[in-house]
């Protein structure tokens, strides 16, 4: 392995690890070895292998039950060689979620980690390995194609489309029926030749030649895609409806699906955190549903994690969409949240993705860097609206100050990292969340205060502190004329004894100096310091609009020629959105004391 600088990444490519991995928790890195380079990589629960192009083993991460098949020792945090199979050249790899099993290129298939429902095929379940144990032949020396291994599962696909699988069977996840478990090979019955197959925690899936898929297992949270009528029995493979189109591959994730047809990309199962890449607010969805977020974007590979999802596009760009938690989505250093619908990986902008591996908590990407006439140009089609321009627009519309003339739009944590100072001080300005404070009653702001709404016991407005004394009046109202109390007629003419006098005083006394102050806060409204704070608010608003305006001219889309649903879709709930965030903050309360 070498350094770690971006210029030192060779054209043969290097493998980039996010999420909690052996070499830093939350923190993404990168490796490359010397003289040799990657061609297939794996993730697992907790661990990760990686096959070379000379027919190395490469092993790190977890290995709590033996799965690195280095011997019973702590983790392991750099890559290292398996010296067990030095003699071997192998061809492919498959990690599950405490075992993992490797093929030679002369056929041979090894299994080495958890054994508890004989996932590793050695025909029994009564003991783990810490070491690889070679299989007993089972498919009459035919080519493996591709490997697979799930939570207590494993499955080999052959070069002439036959399945072969292996483990817990107690939901029917390898397809037996009512069988517990298989402690060895099984060929699974399909009726056609199968071209792909994939394991998740306790479902599975494969494609047949003709494209058609057939999912069996755990049935719940609609992972297996089936009708209700089908759902009786789903210990049995059955095929899948509702998918238009052949069906290329499929990946099965922790309780969730992903299926990759030559024209779409269909998600359903279990999408709580986002890893179904249907929208935030779709946690569940019991049959194919597609992928709105590439019309005329071509996929070609697909991979799903316990709760996230990785794709691929032909022109090797890198998506990834779910559980965002330890940073395993491969987004910006500080973006741990979940992301609910394809959010494209810009670090990857400069490199041409060519595989990626889904575990647990991690990912791993393979990729090289692009050729220089190339690097850094993005195909059109594949430019959508992502997360990121929507956190940028709120981002601007909270910095109305400085929107006169608008900059390139950028996230909220790139403010953070380029001024922490700024950072900070544009949310200490921001109102405190007081209580009531998102009544939907409100529906202007309260300082501005009216006579209904007005208290007749007090002085001067309760959005202001300060003194009745600092108030300035404004004609036609004075002092002088509010210290003179009126009487009726009435009250002139009718005669009264002494003692009456001097109460009708006291009363005449408090009524003037209730209608003196009452009148002393009216006036207050209409001085000039008030029509100051008022007419401030018609500016603020003024401001606001421009702001807004710059918005939306600022959006970039493609000519009105190339408009398709999905932009028109995503304008309207860009517009509406920001709308939403200008109306917030028309009806903040302003502090007391402005």
């Amino acid at each position: 392995m070498t350094g770690q600088t971006e210029v030192d990444i060779p054209e043969t490519g290097a493998i980039f690890t996010f999420g909690r991995s052996s070499f830093a928790d939350n923190m993404p890195s990168k490796f490359w070895l010397k003289n040799d380079h990657p061609v297939h990589i794996s993730c697992g629960g907790e661990h990760t292998a990686v096959i070379t192009e000379n027919g190395r083993v490469l092993m790190f991460g977890g290995n709590t039950w033996g799965q690195l098949g280095l011997g019973f020792k702590p983790a392991t945090r750099k890559p290292a060689s398996v010296k067990a199979l030095k003699s071997e050249v192998m061809k492919l790899v498959a990690c599950g979620r405490d075992h993992t099993i490797v093929c030679t290129w002369q056929g041979g298939v090894y299994g080495a980690g958890s054994n508890q429902e004989g996932q590793l095929g050695l025909g029994h379940n009564n003991s783990n390995t810490a070491s690889f144990h070679l299989l007993r032949p089972f498919c009459d020396h035919s080519p493996i194609r591709l490997l697979s291994a799930g939570c207590n599962t494993s499955a080999a696909l052959t070069e002439d489309g036959r399945l072969f699988m292996w483990g817990d069977n107690s939901v029917g996840q390898i397809g037996l029926g009512d069988e517990g478990l298989a402690a060895e090979p099984r060929e699974v019955n399909v009726g056609e030749a199968v071209i792909w197959v994939s394991c998740g925690y306790h479902h599975s899936a494969f494609v047949t030649v003709d494209g058609g898929l057939y999912t069996f297992g755990e049935s719940a949270n609609g992972r297996l895609g089936l009708q209700v009528e089908q759902l009786a029995d789903h210990r049995v493979p059955q095929r899948v409806r509702g998918i238009l189109g052949r069906v290329i591959q499929v990946s099965c994730g922790g309780e969730h699906t992903a299926v990759l047809t030559e024209e779409n990309v269909y998600t359903f199962g279990r999408g709580q955190y986002g890893q179904l890449g249907q929208g935030t607010f779709l946690f569940e969805v019991d049959l194919p549903k597609p992928l709105e977020h590439f019309p005329n974007c071509s996929i070609r590979h697909i991979a799903c994690g316990e709760n996230h999802t990785a794709l691929i596009t032909h022109t090797g760009l890198l998506y990834t969409f779910g559980d965002g938690r330890h940073g395993k989505l491969g987004l910006a250093e500080e973006n741990f949240t979940n992301q609910f619908s394809p959010t494209l990986c810009t670090r990857f902008l400069k490199y041409n993705v060519q595989s990626v591996s889904c575990g647990h908590n991690h990912m791993l990407v393979l990729a090289a860097p692009r050729p220089p006439e190339s690097q850094g140009v993005v195909p059109e089609k594949d430019i959508t609206i992502s997360d990121d321009f929507l956190e940028s627009s709120y981002t601007e519309t909270l910095l109305l100050d400085t929107l006169t003339d608008p900059t390139t739009l950028l996230p909220l944590s790139a403010f953070a990292e380029s001024s922490v100072e700024l950072f900070g001080e544009m949310f200490q300005n921001l109102p405190r969340l007081t209580s009531g404070f998102l009544n939907s009653s409100w529906k202007k702001s309260r300082n501005v205060l009216t006579p209904k709404t007005l208290p007749q016991d007090i002085t001067t407005p309760s959005s202001s502190p300060r003194p009745l004394s600092d108030i300035t009046l404004s004609p036609p109202f004075s002092l002088g004329s509010l210290s003179k109390p009126s009487r009726s007629p009435a009250q002139s003419s009718k005669p009264s004894s002494p003692h009456s006098q001097s109460s009708n005083q006291n009363k005449s006394s408090r009524s003037t100096s209730s209608k003196s102050k009452s009148k002393e806060f009216h006036s207050s409204l209409l001085s000039p310091k008030s029509m100051t704070k008022r007419n401030s608010d018609i500016l603020v608003s003024t401001k606001i609009a421009s702001a807004k305006k710059a918005l939306n001219n600022k959006m970039s889309y493609p000519p009105k020629e190339q408009y398709t649903t999905t932009h028109l879709r995503e304008r309207e709930r860009l517009v509406s959105s920001q709308t939403g965030i200008l109306n917030l903050i028309l009806t903040v309360p302003s502090c007391s004391q402005c």
